[in-house]
């Protein structure tokens, strides 16, 4: 790791304690995608990704225009979204971008204040607050576009006691193959176009009180012949982080640029999930069908010792089984961390997951940076648009 981003990397407390306290965020509630055929995608995170049955919204529940399937992991909770004819708006979303990422759902206790605090400071509305109610009790969710036409709904759950939220029922299924060991949301990551990033964190500082506690510029984040520019939005608490990329000038097309044309604009680029045992969760996931993008080269891993003895820390995994993995390792102050990527889950190169183990390190595998890159740029490569 450089000493660049190290740099970066010191004194996160006293940047937290800089953060505004107007938008107290708990978590990450839910994550929805719109999808065109939900059945067929829940199919395929309870197999290949391990999420569990939890919640269903279709026809048979009253919902004449869409059916939303809820899986869930741990605290993970994935809700996949499709119309059910072809008038319905959610059906332009889904011929523009494919699948993706609509909704970032934050828990929050007080729906109504959050809406209104991010409102006033320049937030455009998706939805004003809106109170669902059943005999469990009720939700208020409100929601603001951010990036693109990706939405941060504000969800306070606090007098609810049902399985999801009004009008879903609880999704019984024979069919619920064995967790792989995920566990929350770590992160989720944006991608926005050439020279958006600025204004986009800027966006998170103004509209939602968030700090910038890391950057990497072109020059950090580089291969011989692509680049990009990346700067990490926090809320106050940690929970919540937000890293935003913006392509650079390189020889050839990088991996923001490849996202940006199929997704036709910004969006959700990655959605970051932790594990306590990096190497279970990996090796079954690989046995279900999941891809990961190529192993780095024996030099990579050559490199790791000292790396880590750069911070004085030992590495506590065997690295052999790390290596027959693919599974990459970074270190800074506060420890070090492990972490993978999958390729995109979907046919146009947008939407991918990273799984991360977080051994004491608060960073986001800087170190892993141009070894990432490479193996992306393989992948562009046999598409043919690097």
């Amino acid at each position: 790791m450089s000493k660049e981003i190290k740099s970066v990397n010191y004194g996160l407390e006293k940047i937290f304690e800089g953060a505004q306290d107007f938008l107290p965020l708990l978590g990450t509630d839910y994550v929805e995608f719109y999808v065109g055929n939900a059945k067929q995608a829940a199919h395929f995170y309870k197999t290949a990704f391990g999420f569990q049955s939890y919640a269903y919204k279709g026809l048979e529940t009253g919902s004449k225009d869409t059916v939303s399937y809820v899986l869930k992991q741990d605290k993970i909770r994935l809700v996949l979204t499709t119309p059910l004819n072809s008038q319905h708006p959610i059906n332009d979303h889904i011929v523009k971008h494919g699948d993706g990422v609509k909704v970032v759902a934050l828990w929050v206790e007080d729906a109504r204040k959050s809406y209104e605090e991010t409102t006033k400071r320049g937030a455009k509305s998706y939805m004003e607050p809106t109170v669902e109610t059943d005999e469990f009790g009720e939700v208020v969710r409100a929601g603001i576009y951010t990036y693109g036409e990706t939405v941060h709904m504000f969800v306070e759950r606090k007098n609810y006691n049902g399985v999801f939220m009004p009008k879903f029922e609880k999704w019984e299924s024979d069919y619920n193959p064995e967790p792989v060991g995920l566990k929350y949301v770590d992160h989720m990551v944006g991608n926005v176009g050439w020279g958006e990033m600025n204004t986009w964190v800027k966006w998170y500082e103004d509209v939602m009180g968030f700090v910038n506690f890391l950057s990497f510029d072109d020059k950090q984040i580089h291969t011989e012949y692509s680049a990009l520019m990346s700067k990490v939005m926090s809320n106050g608490n940690g929970r919540i982080k937000f890293p935003i990329n913006e392509p650079a000038e390189g020889k050839k097309r990088s991996q923001i640029e490849e996202y940006l044309d199929f997704y036709e604009g910004p969006g959700v680029q990655h959605i970051a999930v932790a594990t306590d045992d990096i190497i279970k969760t990996v090796s079954e996931m690989r046995k279900r069908g999941v891809e990961f993008l190529s192993i780095p080269p024996e030099e990579y891993y050559r490199a790791v010792p000292g790396r880590l003895e750069e911070f004085s820390h030992e590495l506590r995994e065997d690295i052999e089984t790390l290596k027959s993995l693919g599974i990459m390792i970074d270190a800074d102050e506060e420890g070090y961390l492990l972490q993978i990527f999958t390729k995109p889950v979907e046919d146009r190169p947008t939407l991918f997951f990273e799984i991360i183990q977080r051994m004491g390190a608060r960073g986001f595998g800087a170190g892993n940076f141009k070894a990432l890159f490479e193996s992306i740029e393989r992948e562009q490569a046999k598409r043919g648009t690097l």
